[in-house]
């Protein structure tokens, strides 16, 4: 029957989802009244649904997100906060992802500076922009380990392309040299090509401290901050609040 043969060559070119919508629309009256630039469209747009979502889907999975449930809308702006809900707004429009800004998140340990991050990650990801979270001192380990295996510019060029990197516990503690200048080698990497969310409880100023020596540290604050957006999260822990931590 030509209408088996049709559905079967649609899901051997792998389009399954438009193979059954064409299914569905044989059966449904009101479709069938409809022309057949209309039908086509329907099915296309249905094919077209599905990738996107299933693509999405992906994005978010590779992100890997510290807290994959993190929205924008689901931001709390206590007055304690301080924070300014327009300038949230407008980075979850992605525009400094377009312009390769950073955004740096400074907040106490608890203020919520991860759950901010991960929800502009989820932003970027809806627009389907490639994302990935990762702390710092898993990222300086698995630099180690890609230096040891001889995979350390590869690891890198992956790192390089990611256009948005969210870089969590950020100089939580004093960097060794290598791990300094493998830090500058990333940042230097990704300026103006690629952006970076830092979320970091030290204050900017502080920063030199851990960052093993003031030339290197000089090198790497100047790629970060200069055209950076700025989040400071101040208040009472959000853990505290609401029970996640004694």
């Amino acid at each position: 029957m030509l209408t088996n043969e049709t559905t079967r060559k649609l899901q051997e070119m792998h389009l399954g989802v438009m193979a059954k919508a064409f299914t569905t629309q044989l059966s449904d009256n009101q479709v069938s009244a409809l022309s057949f630039e209309d039908r086509f469209a329907l099915l296309v747009d249905a094919e077209w649904a599905a990738r996107k979502s299933n693509h999405l889907k992906r994005l978010i999975k590779k992100a890997d997100f510290a807290d994959p449930g993190a929205c924008i809308e689901d931001i709390e702006y206590l007055p304690e906060r301080k924070l300014d809900r327009t300038q949230i707004l407008r980075l979850a429009t992605c525009s400094y992802i377009q312009e390769a800004h950073n955004i740096i998140l400074l907040g106490a340990t608890g203020a919520g500076k991860t759950y901010i991050a991960c929800a502009l990650g989820m932003a970027a990801s809806r627009n389907l922009y490639t994302v990935r979270y990762i702390r710092l001192p898993d990222l300086l380990v698995e630099i180690a380990m890609a230096r040891g295996d001889g995979t350390y510019r590869e690891y890198m060029k992956k790192l390089k392309k990611v256009k948005l990197l969210i870089l969590d516990e950020w100089l939580l503690y004093p960097l060794k040299e290598s791990e300094a200048r493998d830090v500058l080698e990333l940042v230097e990497a990704r300026c103006k090509t690629a952006s970076t969310i830092f979320c970091s409880q030290y204050d900017t100023s502080e920063w030199h401290e851990n960052l093993y020596d003031s030339n290197l540290a000089d090198a790497i604050c100047d790629r970060i901050i200069y055209d950076a957006y700025t989040i400071q999260i101040e208040g009472e822990s959000m853990s505290k609040r609401k029970g996640l931590l004694e």
